[in-house]
């Protein structure tokens, strides 16, 4: 393409960005006019002596990509065959492992949120927390999570090799994966019935249910409030939510089940800065308010399940358990450019509690700042590295057991690490064939709340 052309292209994407401003306020047009000639002749340079010939359109792209990824590890610009596998997640039912990814600030690489309860990667040994160094051999420093989605997805029954660093560890681990299509049930309890269904009743002799919701999908409302008519028919007096790993999903589905539980007042509002905000507030119909209610949440509930556990907390619904929350509130649009056959992943605003604060952590947050979902005062239950793994293990191997069947896929040991770690013989976590029961102490503080509020009525506003 000859320089001309090329610069008349850019100007014609300057010509646009002007009238916007006009509107807006944004820097004087001269000024724009230099960097987008500063612009043009590094595209040039690059062309004319970097070692080896490179495609133009590889250079504008990249360039994209590097311009937006440095706002914030959520906005992106997806190009053609990126788009297409990024349709494919949105829509819920994929072949791949079945993980939630992120942006680690600090190792500028990727960061598992959350496996998916049953997938590849949850049954395989992905943790929570873990740092993803390699996928195939291939270095992930720098790789945004929509890049992540098109190398990870892929054709069910490949095998992808992912090398991690779990929290904690100094060595890293090879696991490799059989992809597979995911679509998991997103409610689930703690054990199975003899059917294999979700037993629910958790403390049958108390009546307090237990009820997990693993993500927010188009199907987790009515799934909920299945889980819902079946503990009422027991009996139910009290409940558990537990939004531990839930790494969140579909604002609508955080907003209706935030409704089944709230009988008036906001759920979450957005804010932006040159979008209209939006508020969402709680109708009395269908609720389920005659009982009380604690959540649990961990520093891997991020998302929806903030927006969740922030609504039910500042209604005084409930009372939330365990650790702090991962602090993703932001709002992205998809812009369509191209013709729709390239897209930007843009953030335009942020979620706000019921009481107007935030739920984001922006970039280079301090932990004295406010986002993210705290514990009510008191309900604060720290985790080691080594306690969230054993845990997590554990939890796995029941969600894959059933009554007729032993646990799927258990590694020979918990490969976990910490100050605190003792020889093989001394580990009670070491005899694999008679392992010592995991105490969910964030779980057990959660029972005794609900059982002390069983005592009164239900604490109003």
């Amino acid at each position: 393409m000859p320089r001309r052309n090329f610069f008349a292209i850019v100007m014609v994407g300057a010509v646009s960005l002007f009238c916007w401003q006009a509107t807006h306020g944004a820097k004087p047009k001269d000024e724009m006019m230099e960097l987008y000639g500063l612009f043009v002749d590094a595209v040039e340079q690059v062309e004319s002596h970097y070692v080896r010939p490179v495609d133009r359109r590889e250079l504008l792209e990249s360039a994209l990509k590097g311009m937006l990824q440095n706002l914030d590890a959520h906005s992106s610009f997806i190009n053609t065959s990126e788009w297409k596998q990024f349709k494919k997640q949105i829509e819920g039912r994929f072949g791949g492992i079945g993980i939630q990814v992120g942006m680690d600030q600090q190792s500028d690489r990727l960061k598992v949120i959350a496996p998916m309860v049953g997938t590849p990667a949850y049954l395989g040994g992905v943790l929570a927390g873990d740092i993803i160094m390699e996928i195939d051999g291939h270095s992930t420093e720098g790789m945004g999570p929509d890049k992540a989605v098109e190398v990870l997805t892929g054709r069910p029954g490949t095998q992808v090799t992912l090398t991690v660093l779990h929290e904690g560890d100094e060595k890293t681990e090879k696991i490799t994966l059989n992809r597979a299509i995911i679509d998991v049930p997103s409610v689930l309890g703690d054990a199975r019935k003899a059917d294999d269904t979700w037993d629910f009743m958790y403390d049958k002799d108390n009546k307090i249910g237990y009820i997990r919701i693993t993500s927010f999908i188009p199907n987790t409302t009515e799934e909920l409030k299945k889980a819902l008519v079946e503990l009422k028919a027991m009996g139910m007096r009290g409940l558990v939510l537990d939004l531990r790993d839930n790494p969140g999903g579909l604002l609508n589905s955080a907003v209706e089940i935030s409704d089944l539980f709230v009988a008036e007042g906001r759920i979450v509002s957005t804010k932006g800065r040159n979008v209209a905000g939006k508020t969402y507030d709680a109708i009395k119909e269908g609720t389920f308010d005659d009982f009380p209610m604690a959540v649990l949440v961990n520093q891997n509930s991020a998302s929806a399940a903030e927006i969740v556990s922030a609504c039910l907390q500042d209604d005084k619904r409930a009372k939330v358990v365990g650790q702090r929350t991962y602090g993703k509130g932001s709002v992205q649009n998809i812009i369509e450019l191209e013709d729709g056959n390239s897209v930007l992943k843009l953030t335009v605003a942020t979620y706000q509690r019921p009481s107007g604060k935030n739920i984001h952590r922006f970039k280079n947050a301090k932990d004295t700042e406010e986002w993210g979902v705290s514990p009510d005062n008191g309900l604060e239950v720290k985790v080691s590295g080594r306690d969230y793994a054993t845990w997590f293990l554990g939890r796995r191997d029941r969600d894959s057991a059933s009554h007729s069947r032993r646990p799927r896929n258990k590694p020979e040991k918990a490969n976990v690490k910490d100050e605190d770690s003792k020889p093989a013989g001394d580990d009670p976590t070491a005899d694999q064939a008679n392992p010592k029961p995991f105490v969910d102490r964030a779980l057990n503080k959660a029972l005794e709340i609900v059982k002390e509020e069983l005592k009164g009525p239900i604490a109003k506003k």
